[in-house]
């Protein structure tokens, strides 16, 4: 089992100190005997431990930030929800595939904002302008906010915020299942608390350092039981030997797992695996003996957001993954709705 994130090395932006979570983080990493260095912003950060990129990759991951957001612009977060809500940027998992290689560059330590209630005062904003209709507000855009948050709590107050909202909605994935401190979470329904789930052979091979699949199913039935809006990903849809058996198992594994009334409010959503040229260099520098197949001739080219194109199945192998993976959902979840594939 995956046994909670505690960072090896945490980092203080002077400003940070300025709010009450700040300083209640860095006393609590003093009382845990974390390293703790001062940094004039994270940009300054130089000279992490370690012999080789390699190394000093692995050092980064396990680095908390612990600092102040300046940017409260929020990006949008189609198809999932209208704006990205910033709390948390940077992951400490391992994942071989996954899209902060490129965004996150030579420094994927983790960053945690403490200036939570100015985030919420431009969540305001936002609502404000799109009333009477609802807002959703995506966590998890640019981290796993789960995974960080038994320490600092700020995902539990952004559900009770929300929960106390008339016209807001929030929505968060995660491949970790340490959940137990947001089950008491006041989230009056207005949270939807989603679990990134995938095959044995893609957990195994392409996501060391999370949750395997057996404990995000057994984190997903908490939640279910709290009362959550509950939700599943399926992503990266990767096509490998057997992956039909593999989707196959998961699928009825979850069936078997889930209660009936969790069963009746369920979303899923699909990702195709997909990779840009720049991703493909960064993941094999950091992983260089990954299984992970990134053959451009193989796959179809399509443009992405800000100009840069992407590599994606070819259109009948999309098909046939659309096919098969909504059958299953179809069968086992007859109730469910299926948000998007793409």
């Amino acid at each position: 089992m995956v046994k909670p994130f505690v960072p090896q090395l945490v980092y203080v932006e002077p400003r940070a100190l300025d709010y009450p979570l700040g300083r209640e983080l860095v006393e609590k990493f003093k009382g845990m005997g974390i390293e703790i260095k001062e940094t004039t912003s994270h940009n300054q950060i130089r000279n992490l431990p370690g012999e080789n990129h390699f190394q000093k990759y692995r050092v980064a991951k396990s680095t908390l930030v612990i600092g102040v957001r300046k940017t409260l612009k929020f990006d949008t977060s189609k198809p999932s929800a209208e704006y990205a809500i910033p709390f948390v940027t940077g992951c400490m998992g391992h994942c071989h595939y996954c899209y902060l290689q490129t965004t996150m560059g030579d420094k994927p330590y983790i960053r945690t904002y403490v200036n939570v209630d100015e985030i919420f005062e431009q969540a305001d904003e936002y609502m404000k302008e799109r009333m009477p209709e609802e807002t959703r507000f995506e966590a998890s855009c640019t981290s796993d906010i789960v995974g960080v948050d038994h320490l600092t709590h700020t995902l539990k107050k952004a559900i009770e915020f929300f929960g106390q909202s008339d016209h807001g909605r929030l929505r968060f994935v995660t491949k970790f299942a340490h959940v137990d401190h947001l089950l008491d979470a006041k989230h009056n329904g207005r949270t939807r608390f989603r679990f990134s789930i995938n095959d044995q052979y893609i957990i195994k091979h392409f996501e060391p350092g999370t949750s395997r699949l057996d404990e995000r199913i057994e984190a997903a039935v908490k939640v279910a039981e709290a009362g959550y809006p509950l939700g599943f990903i399926i992503a990266p849809i990767y096509l490998h030997d057997g992956w039909k058996e593999g989707y196959g198992e998961m699928m009825e594994k979850l069936e078997a797992k889930l209660p009936a009334f969790a069963k009746k409010d369920l979303t899923f959503e699909m990702i195709q695996h997909r990779f840009t040229k720049p991703a493909k260099r960064v993941i094999e520098k950091n992983y260089p003996m990954t299984k992970l197949e990134l053959d451009e001739s193989a796959r179809k080219w399509k443009w992405g957001r800000y100009g840069i194109g992407k590599y994606v199945y070819q259109d009948d192998e999309q098909e046939e993954i659309k096919d098969t993976l909504a059958g299953y959902i179809d069968s086992q979840f007859p109730d469910a709705k299926i948000e998007y594939f793409t």
